[in-house]
């Protein structure tokens, strides 16, 4: 094989692994102080995550073990599977609030958000049905289009904005990719447009959300305290800033550091360059990636690990978006690095997908 045409798996996969561990390490920094003030003990959100990034480096093995992974049957059932979890978050007893959405389930003692997941099956089962050949010069992309829009819908009810918002962004690249006629994108984008408003405005918080992103100092102690926490915390880190483990806004300044936001302790203890070098691996995992999918051997791999790309990267962008003052706060974590089970092993699946589509099946 020529060079040029060499798959550049083992970059992908370190990369992958380098972020993991960069992750753990500001999930430490960021959350030992909170931990120590509201459990009492500063490594809790540490050994979680080290947990779920251990089994979600697991769940990725034994995916790239699997021989059924582009099989249609295999990711129909994993799409209705995770549409019943996404309802499972109402059952009493089984599903818990956090922050306002009723996302999570809950099992002896181990949380999961099923929307996660369900951005994975969705992207998978949208391959397998474009691989086949599907017409989407016709009346057949209303199949694939409600195959985004249902879970999607289902998980702005609970409501979680951020995450149907990142499943249609990844939905919707695939049926371009797939050369879905540019009016159909038009259309859309305008009934969007008026979806969003129409979200916007029937819910107070969301308002909220946006007068802060205009002017976070408008109502510097409420609505507008994550955003200005944030860039207090930026702002002064200069080049390299205060040093590993040295952050000021972890001291409660800034809410759950360790979660969305965790970027900005990055920023403050590491600088300008530390935020530079961070960038670089994710710009290094995105270009691996996508090489990956113009190098697969089917076209559900490619669809596949074109859509996963594009999904993840966007989440990237945004979340780095909303911190630095770009975007109004969504509640987007930032993959590999923020604090989150479910975040983390979500991510290591979709990286045990890209790495198993890669291969000869």
């Amino acid at each position: 094989m020529p060079k040029l045409q060499k798959k550049p798996t083992h970059i992908f996969l370190f990369t992958s692994l380098l972020l993991t561990v960069i992750g753990y390490c500001f999930v430490y920094s960021a959350g030992s102080y909170w931990g120590k003030v509201h459990y009492e003990d500063s490594l809790p959100f540490f050994w979680k995550q080290f947990f779920y990034g251990t089994l979600g480096m697991l769940c990725a093995w034994i995916i790239l073990k699997a021989n059924f992974i582009s099989n249609h049957k295999f990711w129909l059932s994993a799409y209705i599977l995770s549409i019943l979890l996404l309802f499972a978050v109402y059952i009493p007893g089984l599903g818990v609030v956090r922050n306002g959405s009723q996302s999570w389930i809950q099992i002896a003692g181990f949380s999961l958000q099923p929307a996660e997941f369900v951005k994975i099956s969705v992207i998978g089962f949208l391959a397998c049905i474009l691989a086949k050949g599907t017409n989407l010069k016709t009346k057949s992309f209303i199949r694939p289009l409600l195959i985004c829009l249902v879970p999607a819908g289902i998980i702005l009810v609970q409501p979680d904005f951020g995450t149907a918002f990142l499943l249609i962004v990844g939905g919707f690249s695939l049926l371009f990719i797939a050369g879905l006629p540019m009016r159909f994108f038009v259309s859309i984008g305008v009934i969007g447009v008026l979806g969003i408003v129409g979200l916007i405005a029937s819910a107070p918080y969301r308002l909220q959300r946006i007068y802060a992103f205009l002017d976070p100092w408008a109502d510097p102690l409420n609505s507008g305290f994550q955003g200005i926490q944030s860039l207090l915390a930026i702002g002064p880190s200069g080049l390299f800033g205060h040093g590993f483990g040295n952050s000021r806004q972890k001291f409660l300044y800034l809410p759950e550091p360790q979660n969305d936001f965790i970027f900005s302790i990055i920023v403050e203890e590491m600088g300008f360059f530390g935020a530079l070098i961070l960038i670089s691996l994710f710009i290094l995992f995105l270009y691996t990636g996508y090489r990956l999918a113009i190098l697969a051997p089917t076209k559900v791999g490619f669809f596949a690990i074109a859509g996963l790309q594009s999904m993840i990267g966007f989440q990237i962008f945004l979340n780095i978006g909303v911190v630095v003052g770009l975007f109004p706060v969504t509640g987007v974590t930032l993959p590999f690095i923020s604090y989150g089970g479910s975040s983390l092993l979500s991510t290591w699946l979709i990286v045990g997908l890209i790495l198993r589509f890669s291969k000869d099946i």
